[in-house]
């Protein structure tokens, strides 16, 4: 593990969304609702089961302006970490 990837797994976390057996665009409507409530430069964790959620994350990420932390699938669950940029 890199010392990039080592920061991302240990950075904290201000909130938590649990958006699984949610279908697009479900889990990055919740994502965007938790970055608004968090400070800027804090982190939202979203956790779903959509597959199409790597493509969809990646360009909230893009076209918001805010920080693809982290993209991970775990078995059937995706992970996006994303600070909050503005």
């Amino acid at each position: 593990m890199d010392e990039m990837q080592a920061e991302v797994q240990t950075v904290e976390v201000a909130a938590r969304i649990d958006a699984k057996g949610l279908a697009c665009p479900l889990p990055v409507i919740k994502a965007k609702k938790g970055i608004v409530g968090v400070e800027m430069g804090q982190v939202v964790e979203v956790e779903c089961t959509d597959p199409g959620s790597m493509a969809d994350f990646k360009a909230f990420a893009n076209s918001t302006g805010h920080q693809l932390l982290l993209s991970q699938q775990d078995g059937s669950v995706f992970r996006f970490r994303i600070r909050r940029t503005k």
